[in-house]
């Protein structure tokens, strides 16, 4: 990190007398006492305990000096607050090291979209992207504080748990370009409507800068939130950019553009990975990236753990993992694709479908409606597992859906039943466990 401990207390506006401390070059800023090491500067953030409490075990861990709310005998900056000096120091990083910002947020497919996105842009450009989910309030300025300094791009991913997140992780980033991906379901609970939803994600145009280009879905919804005097550019069926000659395999999908002049190939399943895939050319002609490279990047790109992912169970049978998370869109999204897949020769299909968190008062019906979606003259068998499930469980013929109260118990019976030609799809939300069955089966 190209700062000096001087450079630092003067960005975050220190109170105390730092000048008496050594302008030392600072290697990196870290919130867990555990990580620092010789050279870096400590930040005492206030969680579920107080990290002022941790100071003496970054110093003892090699830390040069910390960031304080309060007079310490040991060399620190005294910040009003460090949760916001450490916010103002990643803005003021981006904009001293020149670096060009991609932002990307939606419901679903946000932390796909921006690995393929660097996949692309590193194929000419040193790029950084948002590291695991670091995409909060503290996640993103990590993210940004830690980019190598040769970084040129960077790709940052933008959550949010409530309204006016995404603006202001937009006005701290200042992005070239910014996408949403999807407006779904998540966070009903929080938001209420898909209405509310729409408005915090479009909040993604707050810090998009004069020459930007926002780049969103033809969903009707959001089109009271979009800017007047800004680039726009819209995705889906006949508009500015949209996916053609998709052609679905079981562990890939091609497919060709209305903007591109050859086919694209991507090493996952599903066509919602398509449009993920779309998006990431899309950026990459925008960066003067030459059409081979594009296609090239995205044959070979590698996607965050967890996502829609090919496992083999220890007898052989295919599993589809998709346990990271889960809401309405997301599901019937990966119940059509599994179901479209051809079945293995002898084989079966399955699904373990687990409960979708966070809907509010809306979950009953939402899980209820994913019926509609199942296909039983091509699945063989679903097996449910949640409270919420309880409400799928009654819409779908008994004799070909099962309920698990028990996961382990879940998990036993999926073994036993499950042969080599068979295949496997899991679904739900991440705090439903199912990565155990996952890893039980490849036992």
């Amino acid at each position: 990190m190209k700062l000096t401990l001087h450079e630092i207390a003067r960005i975050v506006g220190a109170t105390n007398n730092w000048s008496e401390l050594a302008d030392t070059e600072v290697h990196h800023i870290e919130f867990d006492s555990r990580k620092v090491k010789e050279g870096d500067i400590f930040l005492p953030l206030k969680g579920t305990r107080d990290g002022h409490t941790f100071i003496e075990t970054a110093f003892a861990q090699g830390a040069i000096a910390t960031f304080s709310e309060k007079d310490i005998q040991a060399p620190h900056l005294r910040v009003k607050d460090c949760l916001t000096a450490f916010q103002r120091l990643a803005q003021y990083y981006l904009e001293k090291m020149a670096v060009e910002v991609v932002a990307v947020t939606g419901s679903n497919g946000k932390t796909t979209t921006k690995d393929m996105i660097h996949a692309v842009l590193s194929e000419k450009y040193k790029t950084y992207k948002t590291q695991g989910n670091y995409n909060n309030e503290i996640g993103m300025p990590y993210t940004v504080l830690h980019m190598p300094d040769d970084t040129e791009k960077i790709v940052l991913e933008m959550g949010m748990d409530r309204l006016g997140d995404i603006d202001f992780l937009s006005e701290m980033a200042k992005p070239k370009i910014a996408i949403v991906t999807l407006i779904g379901e998540s966070h009903l609970e929080f938001f209420g409507t898909r209405d509310k939803i729409a408005e915090g994600k479009l909040g993604i145009k707050a810090g998009l800068r004069p020459d930007g280009e926002l780049i969103v879905p033809a969903d009707k919804i959001i089109n009271k939130y979009l800017p007047a005097d800004t680039k726009i550019t819209r995705f889906g069926p006949d508009e500015d950019i949209f996916v053609t000659q998709l052609i679905e395999h079981k562990d890939k999908l091609s497919f060709t553009t209305n903007f591109l002049n050859r086919e694209i190939t991507i090493p996952v399943p599903g066509k919602f990975n398509a449009t993920n895939a779309m998006l990431a050319a899309y950026v990459g002609t925008l960066f003067d990236i030459e059409e081979d490279k594009i296609a090239y990047a995205l044959s070979s790109v590698a996607l965050t753990r967890n996502r829609t992912e090919w496992k083999k169970a220890s007898n052989g049978a295919d599993i589809l993992s998709d346990v990271y998370n889960a809401n309405p869109t997301a599901m019937k999204l990966i119940l059509e694709t599994f179901q479209a897949i051809p079945k293995n020769e002898g084989g079966r299909k399955f699904a373990v479908l687990a409960d979708m968190l966070e809907l509010g008062e809306q979950a009953p019906e939402l899980h209820g409606d994913i019926a509609q979606s199942l296909d039983f003259s091509v699945m063989d068998h679903v097996y449910l597992h949640g409270e919420l499930m309880k409400n799928l469980l009654v819409e779908l013929p008994q004799d070909r859906v099962s309920y698990f109260t028990d996961l382990t118990e879940l998990a036993e019976n999926i073994k036993e039943i499950l042969r080599p030609q068979d295949q496997l799809l899991l679904k739900g939300s991440n705090s439903m466990k199912l990565g155990t069955i996952v890893e039980e089966l490849q036992k």
